[in-house]
């Protein structure tokens, strides 16, 4: 859910709220902080003694004056990064607690790039400061630097003491936080919970910034009556929009989605320029069933901040699920043109833009951008398949039966080999969808079964995966046979999961334990999983701890996580796995990244 509270990427109350204002005022939502930076510098001691900076720019002497200003307070610990590729280096090498990143960066990157890509990476921990040095003045891009949610963002010329100011406050605030973040990095939201009461316990100038985090929080956790209370709390004594947000998602995930959507509808009236309010308001808008209504309030946020790929995305989703190939060929040229060449690309960039003008007839445009995709994933067994894959579907729409074929059998000879090597996880859901497509396509109806009965299977509570199938075997001409294939699979489904609870029911903990892990290794969806996973710690915590045990519980939550890591049944099951293992004092796996489908190989 892509909303401004993002605990696994935003850090709260930072640059997206000073949007309208002319930069740090001194107050933190309405509460005044110490009011000097020799305050704040005394209290912070010789806490800059201590930290590691990372400064990035095109240009060797804006970095030694960059570096000339961090000495000033203390600062000595600096490293340098004259490019993206030299800061992932240095960023899996290091912890850094200050960023210092320009916003021009080389080849046509820039620093919200850098962030997106440092944040979705999880390469950088909730309590570095992130400060993006920008010339940039135009609306557009400081629309875009700031929905990011950098620490702060400082405009060019700047002093010494400019940066020195917004720097000692950013410090302040990451240290005052500390306990928070440290556990929201390792996944463990009771605990951050509790540490945010006990901050709320204290006297500070974070009281409202508490408040975001403690809702947020218990939004997370699933417990949305007490963060409706919290929020409501915030809007009887301010308006302001993170907390209207907050109710709003507590609304929804109530199943209260009118109230949720005109909440939503306020915000963008409101406060045109919070852009993270039209995400969720489309959301809301196509739960409800309003997909031109929800894909409208996209495209008016992707006006407003055309940087931002993820959404760019969602507005092709939406357009090719209303038959709107052009706005959905637009979108999905930006996602690639904006990622192209960062560890954020994907396959599914390419074959998503080749599809779609490959349904609009333009057989000469998606094979060029099939061709793209195989120079740039060159040596990537996936990027070939998907190579293969499109080719096929392009040689069938072009009248060339024979080529079609060929394509198609190399491209599940290259499936059947990730699969028997152990790397099928690298092939994409959109990718597998795709190769199912062109089976269909070119006869080859018994694959194309095989495959859609797997994702079926894995997706069954995905009602946009469900009706992808639909659409396939509608475009074959074999509605029953798609019809009929669900229908098998739902039953299956039902019989798997009912196996496992009758057996929880009788008592047997045990035998439901077996039972369920089965299922999961069968069907790996996401709630054969999470049950899997629960039903195993559940028993470790009544029996005692048992490694082995422990590791395939860990795994079917990792694998669950991978393919949704803010669902809330996950989250569930993370607390559980994190409480049995605090009872034995077993060190905890921290939360890691979703593992990507298709990286790219190591050059």
């Amino acid at each position: 859910m892509p909303w401004l509270g993002d605990l696994w990427r935003r850090p709260l109350g930072a640059a997206g709220e000073r949007l309208l204002g002319p930069g740090t005022s001194g107050k933190v939502d309405g509460v005044k902080p110490p009011d000097t930076t020799t305050d704040l510098l005394y209290k912070l001691g010789d806490e800059f003694k201590r930290k590691r900076a990372l400064l990035i720019d095109r240009y060797p002497n804006a970095r030694s004056s960059l570096r000339l200003m961090l000495s000033s307070i203390g600062v000595t610990s600096v490293h340098n990064a004259g490019s993206s590729a030299e800061v992932l280096r240095q960023v899996k090498a290091h912890s850094f607690d200050i960023i210092l990143s320009d916003y021009q960066l080389e080849d046509g990157r820039d620093g919200q790039q850098l962030l997106d890509e440092l944040r979705q990476q999880h390469l950088v921990p909730l309590a570095t400061v992130f400060i993006i040095v920008t010339s940039e003045r135009t609306y557009h891009s400081v629309v875009s630097v700031a929905e990011l949610a950098p620490d702060d963002y400082l405009i060019k010329p700047f002093t010494s003491d400019e940066l020195r100011n917004r720097l000692v406050r950013a410090v302040y605030r990451k240290q005052f936080f500390a306990p928070i973040y440290e556990q929201l990095d390792n996944g463990a939201y009771a605990l951050a919970l509790l540490a945010c009461d006990r901050l709320l316990a204290q006297e500070s100038g974070f009281l409202f910034d508490l408040l975001r985090y403690k809702g947020e929080i218990l939004n997370v956790l699933g417990r949305h009556g007490e963060a409706q209370a919290v929020y409501e709390q915030v809007l009887a004594q301010r308006v302001v929009p993170w907390a209207r947000m907050g109710l709003a998602i507590a609304f929804r995930s109530q199943q209260q989605l009118g109230e949720a959507a005109a909440l939503g509808q306020s915000l963008v009236e409101d406060f045109p320029e919070f852009t993270a309010a039209y995400d969720f308001l489309a959301e809301v808008r196509e739960e409800m069933g309003k997909l031109d209504d929800a894909q409208e309030v996209l495209l008016r946020a992707a006006a407003k901040s055309p940087k931002n790929a993820a959404r760019q995305r969602l507005v092709g989703d939406l357009a090719v699920r209303n038959n709107d190939l052009r706005t959905a060929e637009r979108a999905y040229g930006r996602v690639l043109d904006r990622r192209r060449g960062s560890t954020l690309s994907s396959i599914d960039d390419y074959t998503n833009l080749s599809r779609v003008m490959l349904e609009q007839g333009q057989i000469d445009g998606a094979r060029k951008v099939a061709e793209e995709l195989r120079r740039d994933w060159r040596g990537s067994k996936p990027g070939e398949m998907a190579a293969l894959v499109m080719e096929s579907l392009c040689s069938d729409r072009d009248g060339n039966p024979a080529k079609a074929q060929e394509a198609v059998e190399k491209a599940l000879a290259l499936s059947a080999t990730l699969t028997e090597s152990g790397r099928s996880s690298r092939i994409s859901q959109q990718l597998t969808l795709d190769l199912a497509q062109a089976c269909l396509a070119t006869g080859k109806e018994e694959p194309a079964r095989a495959i859609l009965r797997q994702v079926a299977a894995e997706n069954h509570e995905d009602r946009n995966t469900i009706a992808r199938i639909e659409s396939l075997y509608a475009k074959a001409g074999k509605i029953e046979d798609g019809q009929a294939l669900l229908a098998e699979v739902g039953k299956e489904i039902v019989d798997l999961n009912n196996r496992g609870v009758l057996a929880a029911r009788k008592g047997d903990v045990e035998g439901s334990v077996k039972l369920l892990m089965e299922a999961a290794e069968r069907v790996p969806n996401l709630r054969f999983l999470v049950n899997a996973a629960k039903a195993i710690f559940t028993l470790l915590e009544l029996k005692g701890w048992d490694a082995a045990l422990a590791r395939q519980g860990l795994r079917f939550l990792q694998l669950a996580q991978a393919k949704d890591l803010r669902n809330p049944r996950i989250i569930s099951a993370r607390e559980l796995y994190q409480r049995v293992a605090r009872k034995y004092g077993i060190a905890v796996v921290p939360l890691a990244a979703a593992q990507r489908v298709d990286e790219k190989p190591a050059s």
